[in-house]
């Protein structure tokens, strides 16, 4: 029961995703989590206000799944799947981060200082998560894409923008880490 417990592989999981992607390309189709928004936002009538959002969403009903999947897989993940929620990470990160205030740093998978009820009612914890989910969905939208579609979807058909926005995505993160986040903690 242990065995199964593991993460998969790089090696088992890579190929997977590989074949899943051959497959996409085969039927003519594109991976990536940010479209499923512009298509929900079209389901609810959003055509109606802006020319952004009037497009056939019924030809990406089959996105849809991949939400579905991903909130049922991650569900079966954690509660059936996972022996230890915490994410195995270097000690001397753990140690910055319990200096920088984030004591379950290395306990859990999320850090309970910013994804707990208790810090919905602090303005600093509201205020990061507000500010970076703006950001982040300006910045997929800007790319044309998310992480996922163009690290996974656009790299497999061999799109230059999508090189370039992953580059960007790894640059932007190693910035942010490195420079704004020690000055916001």
């Amino acid at each position: 029961m242990e065995n199964i417990l593991q993460p998969w592989p790089w090696y088992v999981a890579g190929p997977l995703i590989a074949v899943v992607m051959f497959l996409l390309i085969f039927m003519g189709r594109q991976f990536g989590m940010s479209s499923n928004l512009r298509t929900i936002c079209t389901m609810c009538g959003a055509d109606k206000t802006s020319g952004f959002f009037d497009f056939d969403w019924k030809a990406q009903r089959w996105n849809l799944v991949v939400i579905l999947g991903a909130v049922l897989g991650g569900f079966i993940a954690m509660n059936f799947l996972t022996a230890d929620p915490a994410v195995a990470i270097n000690p001397e990160t753990v140690s910055h981060l319990n200096e920088l205030g984030f004591e379950s740093a290395g306990k859990a998978y999320l850090p309970d200082e910013l994804y707990s009820l208790e810090a919905l009612t602090d303005f600093k914890a509201l205020s990061i998560l507000i500010i970076g989910g703006i950001l982040i969905g300006f910045g997929a939208r800007w790319a044309g894409g998310c992480t996922s579609g163009h690290a996974i979807s656009g790299l497999s058909n061999l799109q230059l923008p999508s090189l370039i926005a992953v580059i960007g995505f790894f640059v932007g993160g190693l910035l942010m880490i490195h420079l704004l986040f020690p000055l916001i903690f």
